[in-house]
């Protein structure tokens, strides 16, 4: 073995099994041996976490880094920044809303042009499927994405339009033959139209009005089609940002059924209600929307019970004009929740009330993740072979979210002003220090994982 370039220790580490006090070697940027908390040795570099917690580094599967094209909503280093600050070791990034879209080999390669050496943490990438692209997918795939995006309505942005069913019998029975997974974003234009011709005359800055125009029957009608082509064509499916408690027996039954199908939720889903954003509040916007207060509740049992596997940021930033925040205007506003920073302690904090602990928030928020993405071999996950991606964490310190300390490029979010429980401390990527209590490291170290 090569000699060992550092140890790291803690009375509690976050083990898939277990939590307790433990050694990890890290060799070339790789765990190496997972010791007893005494295993160390005075010719290797230490450190010591104490009673802090040691767990494997967030893997965010669902970010809109949106470079190149629209850099000034967010683009590779601050996004990553942001994301090494929260615990999040490894991101995947969205195929939109970059110009050119991940729709195509060429846009691909502008993409990772544009993140090469400027990422500080490893980032991987979702290509996109699209009305017609069907030819792109394998030499996507061949080339390094991880998966295929889609949207089943307009996606708001014109260089990604959405498919229709036509589209998707005819690309998912190759992402079947390639073994590949397609991320849907599951609302239907039709209950979303029809939503729109009844309110008219109705107060743009209410929120009631933005949750009324983005129906529960859009996703619940999108989910059982997906459902029925998910077993049809024997694609992988992964629904994303579901927010519906509609369908949450149709998605468990369909598990059941041995489909392979997968979710997510996002923390804004988890935590907000709709009863509770005020008028106006137009960076809670998001779609598919924030619902009631029974419906989170649901969501959370459907989390416990497995039916939802996972939970990602959605990070979708735009600048702050998009958000109209001084006119307040809910149906024109910009659609989208900035949070990569926020998730860990966001979710930690909620956790505190709900009964659950350091082993689900792996579970949840690295291995399912990384798993998805198909990065389950080396991201996720504690244990020896795996990359050192590791994060010091403080679970009982608070923190106020103060737009000061926000490291993503435009720093309006919903959780501004909010007390949260749990500080990122410090953060490694394969066993490099990237983050350690408000500052960087002095240039990006992260890989664009592409194979």
């Amino acid at each position: 073995m090569n000699r060992l370039d550092l140890i790291i220790r803690s009375r509690r580490v976050v083990m898939p099994d277990t939590v307790r006090p433990a050694s990890l070697h890290i060799c070339d940027g790789i765990i190496a041996t997972l010791g007893e908390w005494d295993d160390v040795s005075e010719d290797v570099s230490l450190i010591d976490a104490g009673d802090s917690v040691v767990m494997a580094g967030l893997v965010d599967a669902h970010v809109h880094v949106n470079e190149p094209g629209r850099t000034d909503w967010e683009g590779f280093t601050t996004a990553t920044k942001g994301a090494a600050a929260g615990g999040v070791t490894t991101l995947v990034d969205m195929p939109l809303n970059s110009i050119p879209p991940t729709t195509t080999l060429a846009g691909f390669n502008e993409k990772l042009a544009a993140a090469s050496g400027q990422c500080w943490i490893d980032t991987a990438f979702w290509g996109g499927v699209v009305p017609n692209n069907t030819p792109e997918l394998k030499p996507l795939l061949d080339a390094g994405v991880r998966g295929f995006k889609c949207f089943l309505v307009h996606s708001g942005v014109d260089e990604f339009p959405h498919v229709t069913e036509e589209n998707l019998l005819e690309a998912m029975p190759e992402l079947a033959r390639l073994n590949s997974v397609l991320l849907v974003h599951a609302e239907l234009a039709e209950p979303i139209e029809k939503a729109a011709e009844q309110l008219k005359d109705k107060n743009p800055n209410d929120y009631q009005t933005f949750l009324k125009s983005r129906p529960r029957e859009a996703e619940n009608k999108a989910i059982e089609l997906m459902i029925s082509l998910c077993r049809e064509t024997g694609a992988r499916v992964h629904i994303v940002h579901h927010s519906s408690s509609d369908v949450l027996h149709l998605l468990k039954s369909a598990k059941a059924e041995g489909l392979p199908l997968t979710v997510e939720t996002c923390p804004h889903y988890l935590t907000f209600a709709a009863e509770e954003i005020p008028d106006g509040a137009t960076h809670f916007k998001c779609c598919p929307p924030v619902r009631e207060r029974e419906n989170r509740e649901k969501l959370w049992d459907a989390l416990k019970d497995g039916t939802i596997d996972m939970v990602v940021s959605d990070h979708s930033p735009c600048t702050a004009n998009l958000k109209l925040m001084e006119e307040g205007d809910f149906l024109e506003a910009w659609g989208g929740i900035a949070a990569l920073q926020f998730s860990l302690p966001v979710m930690w904090t909620n956790f505190q009330k709900r009964g659950f602990g350091l082993r689900e928030l792996t579970k949840w928020m690295s291995a399912a993740p990384a798993k998805l993405a198909g990065l389950d071999k080396r991201k996720g996950k504690l244990e020896v072979g795996y990359d050192a991606d590791i994060v010091i964490f403080q679970p009982e310190k608070e923190f106020e979210v103060l737009t000061e300390n926000i490291h993503f490029k435009n720093k309006i979010t919903p959780y501004s002003g909010m007390n949260l429980r749990g500080v990122v401390e410090t953060t490694f990527v394969r066993g490099q220090k990237v983050y350690d209590k408000g500052q960087f490291s002095a240039s990006p170290i992260g890989k664009l994982l592409t194979k």
